[in-house]
């Protein structure tokens, strides 16, 4: 049975052909269109579920900064590898070993890193097998001598950093003998940070001198 023409109520009269067509073309179109908001929803709600899903299942333990380096241990190793004494040095708790390595092939030369806790701070402290003063301003870029510091009863030769950014941030250094050796302490720190550490030296360098002489 055919389909009695649609009546238009605001036209008085059925809707034509085009009329019809027009009206279910625009229902599509609201239809599709409803749909497609219908689908962004529904993709955004999984993208969000599988986000927490993952933020969920992920562990997420404390990151924790590698251990401190066993500054004794490694120099008791060096010190049988090379057949001498290898400086300790007695630093405060705060301080953190990050490294501590013999390092160098002319002048073998052993070096502990410190942080001191002070904002961007380090200090180095090293010791050069057989070195002398050359060796000082190797590692200083050629820093020249700047004067002395007494450090308790023991003379260090301070040197003048001109430019600690073009030296490795280096902003302080001085240095001695300890037997055949020499001892340089330097890095991004201050004479007192300095003088704590020099001052954890005092006991080996009189003994080393002492052996030497």
């Amino acid at each position: 049975m055919a389909e009695s023409p649609r009546i238009v109520a605001e036209l008085g009269r059925a809707e034509t052909p085009d009329e019809t067509a027009a009206r279910k073309a625009e229902s599509s179109r609201v239809y599709r269109s409803s749909q497609t908001v219908r689908n962004l929803v529904a993709a955004l709600i999984v993208v969000l579920a599988v986000v927490v899903l993952i933020v969920l299942i992920v562990p997420r333990g404390d990151v924790r900064e590698p251990a401190a380096v066993d500054v004794a241990s490694v120099a008791d190793d060096a010190a049988s590898s090379y057949d001498r004494t290898v400086i300790v040095p007695v630093v405060p708790a705060s301080w953190r070993a990050n490294s501590a390595r013999v390092s160098g092939d002319t002048t073998p030369t052993w070096t502990i890193v410190y942080a001191t806790g002070e904002d961007a701070g380090f200090i180095r402290i090293a010791q050069g097998f057989d070195a002398d003063t050359a060796w000082d301003a190797r590692l200083l870029d050629g820093a020249a001598a700047d004067g002395t510091v007494t450090i308790d009863g023991i003379e260090w030769t301070r040197y003048r950093i001109a430019d600690p950014s073009a030296a490795g941030n280096i902003s302080y250094a001085i240095g001695t003998d300890a037997g055949t050796d020499r001892i340089l302490v330097y890095g991004a720190t201050d004479a007192k940070t300095a003088a704590v550490a020099a001052s954890g030296l005092t006991d080996q360098i009189e003994q080393m001198r002492e052996e030497a002489r």
